[in-house]
This record gives structure tokens, sequence and C-alpha cells, in this order.
């Protein structure tokens, strides 16, 4: 596997950083840690080193136990000149969060401590991964310091949209999950698992929304977090992939085709052109049951009215209509949003009533997760099977979902 040097510089979302470098760990990958002074308010080094089992420095002129060298390596004989040996060995330095100020000194090349020492010495892929204030991320000065940084060469892994810091505040600016950012450093130099490969994955995310008028609509709390999660772990491993977003909080993932829709009627029409090229369906949206019969073309006013009734009728089931008209080799895999007691039954009954490969349960009487959260638990059944996903980041539990699909497909001997 790789070497990994990763940057971390001062901000909330360094406790992320934290989390890629288990990631990166569980992996297989040697991973390396410097800190700006700024950062050590958020993360300590102990929490670094005992992931990574390596020492972690912060200024250039303290001497490196290691010597330079990563997890694995043969220790050097001599003790190197620290910036420029980490970079020297790391087949990628990844900067994650990329504060507003460490973005601002990279493009203007200062070299003022150890993080951007060593990245005006390296040659090897550069990937930085902002996180600020959404008013900091849109400010000029800041985009004027990533297309400079894009210019020459550096990989920029954009921030999300959604909730901030500071509370109540919510904007781009957010870090890019973990996961999304691993998957990004292992597109740069080839690695990771390419187990889809040549397959056609076609995800759903997001809540649909059913106009009443021209401003407001019957919508669900759906974020959209789970299909994103699953699109960007497709697409690491290789799939070609296209994601069907309706109302996204979240950005939709690099390398992924997208197509917006709004309403539940738009999102069957794109899975209906879209399934039959598919191998695999991941139907992750939440699709609204039904719809408002009736719609206003303009604002409805509340002036003179004493309330308002609204006469709603069902929508279509968008995955049972393209289930009875689904070749042998696709792979289906529904999901069932239960509230509390009853719902193992109910997602049972949805996978054997609309002839799934799988459903994926999770229980949305928890505030914890499922819906607008970034952590899920779930179960996922199958004819022969019910496989508990504990607690985790929904991209952990799109990794356990996709490992299960590529199951599937292999014991009923589906070709890619």
């Amino acid at each position: 596997m790789a070497r990994l040097l990763l940057g971390v510089s001062g901000g909330i979302a360094a406790y992320k950083a934290v989390e890629l470098t288990r990631l990166a760990m569980a992996a297989g990958h040697s991973v390396r840690v410097v800190q700006t002074e700024s950062s050590l308010r958020f993360v300590g080094r102990a929490t670094f080193e005992g992931i990574t089992g390596a020492p972690v420095l912060v200024d250039e002129f303290e001497p490196d136990p290691a010597r330079g060298a990563f997890p694995g390596d043969p220790e050097p004989d001599h003790a190197a000149i620290s910036h420029l040996e980490l970079v020297r060995r790391a087949d990628a330095f990844v900067i994650a969060p990329a504060s507003a100020n460490t973005l601002a000194k990279l493009a203007g090349g200062h070299a003022d401590n150890l993080l951007t020492s060593a990245a005006l010495a390296c040659t090897a892929p550069l990937l930085l991964a902002p996180a600020m204030n959404n008013h900091m991320w849109e400010n000029p000065a800041t985009g004027a310091n990533v297309e400079t940084l894009r210019l020459r060469g550096a990989e920029i892994v954009e921030p999300e949209t959604g909730s901030l810091a500071s509370k109540g505040e919510w904007g781009a600016g957010r870090l890019a999950d973990p996961a999304a950012i691993l998957a990004r450093v292992q597109g740069v130099f080839g690695e990771g698992s390419r187990s889809l490969e040549g397959l056609r994955v076609l995800v759903t995310a997001g809540g649909t929304r059913e106009p009443i008028d021209s401003v407001r609509y019957v919508g669900n709390r759906s974020s959209g977090r789970m299909g994103v999660a699953l699109a960007a772990e497709a697409a690491a491993r290789g799939a070609e992939v296209t994601l069907v977003a309706a109302n996204l909080a979240v950005a939709a993932p690099a390398g992924v085709r997208t197509v917006s829709v709004e309403t539940a009627a738009q999102l069957r029409d794109a899975v209906e052109a879209e399934f039959d090229a598919a191998d695999v369906l991941l139907m992750a949206a939440a699709v609204s049951d039904f719809r408002p019969a009736d719609t206003a073309d303009d604002k409805i006013k509340k002036s003179g009215r004493e309330g308002l009734a609204l006469q709603l009728e069902p929508t279509d089931d968008v995955l049972a209509g393209v289930a009875v008209r689904r070749s042998a080799g696709q792979t289906l895999v529904g999901f069932a949003a239960e509230h509390g007691e009853g719902g193992l039954e109910h997602a049972r009954g949805k996978l054997e009533r609309k002839g799934l490969d799988a459903v994926v349960l999770n229980d949305i009487a928890r505030a914890d997760i499922g819906f607008d959260t970034e952590q899920n638990e779930v179960t996922v059944l199958t004819a022969d099977a019910e496989i508990p996903v504990p607690k985790g980041s929904k991209p952990l539990v799109a990794a356990v979902i996709l490992d299960e699909v590529e199951r599937l497909r292999t014991a009923k001997g589906a070709t890619r």
C-alpha cells in the first residue's frame, strides 16, 4: 500500500482527521502526521501517535525519533531533515483540514512552519481538503488562493454544504467526509479495491419534494448522505456510477455522474431511463408516498382562510415499477425507513413483495442515526440472512452494504 503524509491545520474539523487516519490505516496505508501549532488546540499529538504508531511532528526544528521513516520502513542510519525526508518518502501529502490561513500560505509559497515547508518541498501528489466558515470559503481571496493551488497541480477535495461549527450556521465549508477524502487520495495513485470495475451502479439519494403551490411542498428529512456515501464508495471500487439526486443537503461526490431531480415523478423518470443499463440499483432515496392531488401555480395566500385542506394521492412505487422488468444479471437493493417495533417484518415483506436481492433497514425512531445525521446503524436483509451493521459513519455503513452486494452477485454468478 501507500505512504501517506497527513498535514493537520487548525480548525474544529481537525477531529475528522483522526477518522481519516483510522480509515487510511484500516485500508493498509502507512501514515505519518504533521500538525500546526494551532491544530493542537483541537487534537493532541497523542491521538494521532496512538493510531499510527509513529511520532507526530509540529516544529520543523524538533528531531524526528523515526528519522523520516514511515511505519514499516527500515529506520535511516542518519538524522535527516524532517520536512524533506517525510515528503521524499510520501506517496501523497494530504492536508485535511486545510484552513483558510494555510491555503493562503500555500498559495503565497510561504514556508513558516513544518506543514507549509513540507508542502513547498513536496513533489508527490498534494491533496487539499479545505474546511472553514462558509463566509471565509466564499470570500474571493480564498477562491483565488484555491484556484492558484489548483493551477499548480494541487488536488482540491471540495468542502461539503451542511451544519458548520458555529451554532445555527449552515453553508459551504464543511470538511469533506473522511472516506470521500481517502477515496480521492487512493484515486490519485490508483490504489484501493477495484472490485466493481466494469460495473454500472445506479444510486438514488435524498428526499423528493411534492409541490403544494409555487412556494410550499410536502417533503421529508432525508439529507442524501447515505446515498452519497454509497455512490462515493461504488466509485472508489471502480464502478461507473450514476447518482439520481433529489434535493441533496450535501455535495455529490467527485467522479460520479449526477442527475438532479425534485419530485417523485422526476425521480421515477430518471430511474426508468437509467435502469436497463445498470448492473446494480441502490434505491437509497426517500421517495414521497403521497403528493397533493391539486397544485396551485402561484402562492396560496393565508389571508381570508381559516385553514387549508390538502387532498393527497399516492405516487408511483418506483422500485416496484423497475423490479418487474429486471434482467437476471441485475442486483436490486431497497431501503426501508421504519419506525420502532415491527420494522423487521415490514422490511422483509418489502424484500419478498418486490422481489429484491436485499433491503437495508434503519430505525428512524432513533434520533442519533438515519435521517439528517452523519451516522447510521442498519440491518441488511437478504433471502437467507440478516446482517446487523453496527453504528458507524455512513461511509463505513456504505462499505458494508457494497460488500454484501458483491457477495450476492458472486453467489448468483452475476458477471461484470
